[in-house]
């Protein structure tokens, strides 16, 4: 029996698109962003109090790729995780390259989200990290762009759990920082937005965590 602890749009987003992606058999349990998340109960789930959470054989998980890996090695597919693979090094390195994105992208959630007053916002930490979830745009766009014939994803090889981590960290971080200057890196995302899925990862009408599509960077005035 498979639960994953999920809150919509954060990094349970990438655990919950890939149960899908795999099609297994598995349960989720809805929370709220808030304190409840600290209760002691979840707290047994997670020590940190955070999403995702999995329970999973009569054990218990609390890091999404970690996560992301396990399945992808207990349920063996073309998303990869064989640790025999020629793309082995490759598939790690854009996986966990996820948490990259997603760092920059929390910071900025706390700073237009989580602080409710201009004055306890920060424009300096604002502005560097958008700019920082920018270079890591250029990351992809230039992996993207590689001289490879009908390069479509990540690996060479084809779509896989690297293409999934990735993929949700830049849905995430365009609530910050556009796409309109990586042409590659947004036709690849427009192609993962089509993924039944991926789809079926987003949270329902009324349900969404942030109540704006977009947050600009700071502008004075």
């Amino acid at each position: 029996m498979i639960v994953l602890h999920h809150v919509h749009q954060t990094r349970s987003m990438r655990v919950l698109w890939l149960l899908n992606e795999l099609g297994v058999d598995f349960t989720v349990i809805g929370h709220p962003f808030d304190r409840t998340l600290r209760d002691p109960e979840y707290l047994v789930l997670s020590p940190a109090g955070r999403v995702p959470a999995l329970e999973i054989d009569g054990e218990r998980m609390f890091e999404s790729l970690a996560i992301m890996q396990y399945l992808c090695e207990k349920f063996p597919s073309r998303l990869g995780g064989d640790p025999r693979a020629l793309d082995r090094a490759e598939w790690l390195s854009w996986l966990n390259f996820s948490e990259t994105i997603s760092q920059h992208t929390a910071a900025l959630t706390q700073q237009h989200v989580m602080l409710y007053e201009d004055s306890m916002r920060s424009p300096i930490v604002m502005r560097l990290e958008a700019a920082r979830i920018g270079k890591c745009y250029a990351a992809i766009e230039a992996r993207l762009s590689t001289p490879i014939e009908n390069r479509e994803t990540l690996l060479t090889s084809g779509f896989s759990a690297a293409d999934i981590a990735v993929g949700q960290a830049v849905y995430m971080a365009q609530f910050f920082a556009r796409l309109d200057d990586y042409p590659e890196t947004a036709k690849w995302y427009a192609r993962l937005a089509e993924r039944p899925a991926f789809r079926a990862s987003l949270p329902p009408e009324g349900a969404a965590l942030f109540e704006r599509d977009f947050f600009p960077a700071w502008e004075d005035g």
